[in-house]
């Protein structure tokens, strides 16, 4: 049996509220030079209501490069600036909030 929010009435455990969240986020996507001229990708723009934990391991999984996160901020190593915009658009993020 699941569980339901007393607030509004829908399942808890089905990650309604995420999918909400995940539609309203303004993504910005850039890139930075950082010591001995090495690049990193800075993905930003999050609010407290997404997994920014799991969003970076899906991103590095699928880029295949190392990163973490930062203050809020998703950094990965390499320029994948052309790459991350669809794989967060798979992830359930609205395309028209990811900023390049």
């Amino acid at each position: 049996m699941t569980e339901n929010d007393p607030r509004f009435g829908l399942p808890t455990n089905s990650g309604v509220f995420e999918e909400i969240a995940k539609s309203d986020q303004k993504i910005t996507v850039s890139t930075v030079a950082r010591r001995y001229g090495k690049i990193i990708t800075l993905v930003s723009g999050f609010d407290k209501t997404v997994d920014i934990k799991a969003t970076a391991k899906s991103l590095k999984e699928k880029l295949a490069c190392g990163g973490t996160v930062k203050d809020g901020v998703i950094e990965l190593q390499g320029n994948h600036k052309k790459q991350v915009k669809p794989i967060l658009v798979k992830l359930g993020f609205a395309e028209e909030s990811i900023f390049d």
